[in-house]
């Protein structure tokens, strides 16, 4: 005898569909300038068109409707290129290919901008973006460590990716993009970075 499945594909596709609807919704509010302030659950499912306990009861909290937001505009922007770069066997390779993934996402979505602004107004926002920028330090530790071996120490080696950690951010990026391609900002940071690792050999 068969075990019957209580599992409606019907049910589970509706949910996906709905759970999809109130991320882009969300993610609307970020990427308008005067909209952002305004991102809460309720105003977030009145857009959605769903009821609050709806949004409530897929993501929990304002914070994790947030951290859905920001894993969608990642898989958008195509961070998960990240995972080759981290995976590449010269480091040197994979700091270019890190640099310029970040400055293509940095110019690809208006919403990653509005979020690093909203920081000063907004601490949960400040708190989630600061918690995903500590990926990007973790990952140019690893990188600058492959890349320098024993040749610095380790305070050498944590002032070095302070300094790459502070090229390869969202603020670096909009200061230099008014009049730059994203691709002529990589080269730029994509140097400078090189300078800053050089100067580790070059001290030894």
């Amino acid at each position: 005898m068969s075990t019957r499945s209580y599992v409606s594909p019907v049910r589970t596709a509706a949910a996906a569909e709905k759970r999809d609807r109130v991320i882009q919704a969300a993610a609307r509010f970020l990427r308008e300038e005067d909209r952002i302030a305004a991102f809460s659950l309720d105003a977030v499912a009145k857009a959605a068109d769903v009821t609050r306990l709806t949004v409530y009861n897929q993501f929990g909290s304002r914070r994790g409707l947030l951290e859905a937001v920001f894993d969608d505009i990642a898989r958008r922007g195509r961070l998960i290129r990240l995972n080759d770069a981290m995976a590449e066997p010269d480091p040197w390779k994979g700091l270019r290919q890190l640099i310029q993934i970040f400055c293509e996402f940095w110019g690809g979505d208006p919403a990653v901008g509005r979020l690093h602004d909203a920081m000063a107004i907004d601490p949960e926002f400040a708190q989630a973006l600061l918690e995903r920028n500590e990926r990007r330090r973790q990952s140019l530790q690893e990188l600058v460590a492959r890349i320098v071996g024993d040749a610095a120490s380790p305070s050498v080696q944590r002032d070095t990716v302070d300094l790459i950690f502070a090229l390869t951010s969202c603020a670096m990026f909009r200061m230099l993009s008014s009049n730059r391609t994203a691709k002529a900002i990589s080269v730029l940071i994509n140097d400078a970075s090189k300078a800053a690792i050089d100067r580790i050999a070059s001290a030894t």
